[in-house]
Order: C-alpha cells, then structure tokens, then sequence
C-alpha cells in the first residue's frame, strides 16, 4: 500500500474541506478544516524529498492554475493533477510537469458517461497518463459517481462492471468517499472491501482517515491492493490523529 499524499488548492491557497460541502455555485455552507501558511510548493518539495510520487494536486475551483503550476514546478513528474481538465488544457498540464491529469465531470452529462470526450481525452493524452476520478457517495445503499464538486450525482454506479469498463481509458483510479471526506471520522468500509474485490488498475483511495488504525484497516480490508490518501488527520494539515512521518513510514512497511 503506498502513500499517496494530496495538495487541494482553493483560493490559491492548501486547504482541507469537508468534501460534501463543496459547491459550484454558493460557498456558504463550506467547511473548512484547514488553511495553509505555506504555498502548494512547500508541500510539493515535501513529498519530492520523501521521494513520494503518483500523488495528487487538486484545483478546487477556478483561479487556482498559478498556485498549481508552482507545485508541479517543485516536484516535476511526481504528481498527477486534478480539477477542471479537458481535452483543450490537459496536454498542456502535462507540459508543465504533471505526471498524469486526473479527469472526472467532463467526461460525464446528464448522468451518463460522455464516452466520445473520454474517448478523445485518452487519445489525446495517452491510457497511461489519464486518472480517472470515480469518486462516489452512497445512495439506496449503493455507491455511485459523484461530480460537480462532488454535489450531483450520476447514473453511473461504482461497481465490478463500470470499472472494468473505465479501466479500458486510463492508467488509474482515484476514489473518493466523498460522504467521509475530510470529516476524520473513519473509512468507508464496505466500498474498501468491495473496491479490492473489484479493481484491476492502481486504485487509490481517500476518505475518512482519522489515524493509524484507519491505515490498517485500509490494508485490510483492501487486501494491500489499494493505494492512499491522507489529509485532515495529519499535522501538516492541522490534523492530530496521526503525523505526516508516522502515515509514510507506515504505508512503506509493506
């Protein structure tokens, strides 16, 4: 299981957001768990001394590029980026030095998979440098593809066969559990399992880790299949569960 770490930026700025507060159009009811002194660099050039890599920078919102182009600059080729890719930016993210782009609302409307933009995105860009976001919230006790900040939900129900079916456009999954994200309250269990049981490509998953005892169980229950992410129960997030050292020196046990 590796450690993935993550970079959100809103506002130019690293914050930590209880995901199911996002909103693309009204701000009032965001909960924000935390704000950053330092600029997305100094969490970039972090993880580059770490030698982490496959890690994420998310753009949440607009008017975020030039704080996310300074990331990239300070670890080039070691993170993925995330939020606002189409097929007219995405070559040019991975000029600036992304490893991969991470792609989820614009390859779906109404509900449903756009599969010609997924289709021209993973022409365009290449299988092997596309991430697709499935991130997910639960609904009639079953998990399905969320977009839009995570606020509208699709169709699209996370499952053996959808995934195999993305599986075929790119190189990775990241998923969150976007109902436990940034509250530190514990994992999503039953979408760890079944996740294990179905993925077939480097899957990460985020969501709900609170300290060590969430990493475990995350090794567990994905049966050393899945990748990580970490965010409001670090230190270096603000977080008190558990630090930045103890998640990386845990995840490389094994």
């Amino acid at each position: 299981m590796k450690f993935r770490p993550c970079i959100d930026i809103h506002g130019g700025r690293v914050k930590q957001i209880v995901g199911s507060t996002l909103s693309d159009r009204d701000e009032s009811g965001l909960r924000t768990n935390f704000t950053s002194d330092q600029p997305p660099s100094y969490y970039a050039d972090l993880y580059r001394r770490d030698n982490l890599t496959g890690g994420h920078i998310i753009m949440l919102g607009p008017g975020n590029e030039e704080a996310a182009l300074a990331a990239l600059a300070a670890w080039p080729g070691g993170m993925q980026i995330g939020g606002g890719i189409t097929a007219a930016n995405a070559a040019g993210w991975l000029a600036r030095g992304a490893a991969a782009v991470i792609v989820t609302s614009y390859v779906f409307k109404d509900g449903m998979v756009d599969e010609r933009r997924l289709r021209e995105l993973a022409g365009l860009v290449g299988s092997d440098r596309l991430v697709i976001d499935l991130s997910c919230r639960r609904r009639e006790g079953r998990y399905y593809v969320v977009t839009d900040r995570w606020q509208k939900f699709t169709d699209i129900e996370v499952c053996r066969e959808s995934l195999e079916f993305f599986a075929g456009f790119c190189a990775e999954f990241l998923i969150h559990a976007a109902d436990v994200e940034g509250k530190c309250e514990g994992v999503a269990e039953d979408l760890l399992a079944e996740l294990a049981d179905w993925v077939t490509i480097p899957t990460t998953y985020a969501g709900g880790v609170k300290d060590i005892e969430d990493l475990r169980l995350v090794r567990k229950l994905g049966r050393n299949k899945l990748d990580v992410t970490v965010g409001s129960a670090l230190d270096i997030f603000g977080g008190s569960g558990m630090t930045y050292a103890e998640a990386v020196a845990f995840c490389r046990e094994g």
